[in-house]
């Protein structure tokens, strides 16, 4: 192999730590059967849901997570490996890969790492059903809300009988 070859490599080593030390999950994905259109359609959804979809060679990743917190996700990268990395919601590469997954009836889960900790293709298919950190805000808000609410038409209710 050439001098040229191996720093050409070597380059794509170092993105790949460079994003996973950002990445607040990785998701590895086998994405065979999916059209080129699908594929579009697929990195939209991911890209307006921030995370970064990449297919890069099994060998040069094996390379770049040795010795990270992302090393177990090794045993999984064989055949074709597509990788969604999230730097701001754990759960959003899972996520919006599931949809896809649920349109297209192809494609399936390899493995994961979401903050740390690896799982397996069921354990992502689990991550994968947890609600978005918006949903999750807005789910609380209401809950927080409701009791409020129910307080204040008692208020009212009382303050509007004293009135009568």
């Amino acid at each position: 192999m050439s001098v040229e070859a191996q720093a050409q490599k070597q380059i794509i080593i170092d993105e790949i730590k460079e994003k996973l030390e950002k990445a607040q999950s990785a998701v590895v994905i086998d994405y065979i059967g999916i059209t080129v259109a699908e594929a579009d359609a697929m990195r939209k959804k991911l890209r307006e849901a921030n995370v970064d979809y990449t297919v890069y060679k099994n060998t040069l990743v094996k390379r770049a997570i040795e010795g990270t917190k992302y090393e177990e996700l090794a045993q999984v990268l064989d055949g074709p490996s597509a990788f969604a990395l999230s730097y701001e919601d754990a759960t959003a590469p899972a996520r919006v890969i599931d949809e896809v997954m649920k349109d297209y009836k192809k494609m399936s889960f390899k493995a994961g790492v979401v903050e740390g900790v690896y799982y397996d293709a069921e354990g992502i298919e689990a991550i994968a059903a947890i609600p978005g950190r918006d949903q999750l805000i807005a789910k609380f808000m209401g809950s927080v809300q409701s009791p409020v609410s129910k307080l204040v038409r008692t208020f009212q209710a009382i303050a509007d009988a004293k009135a009568e």
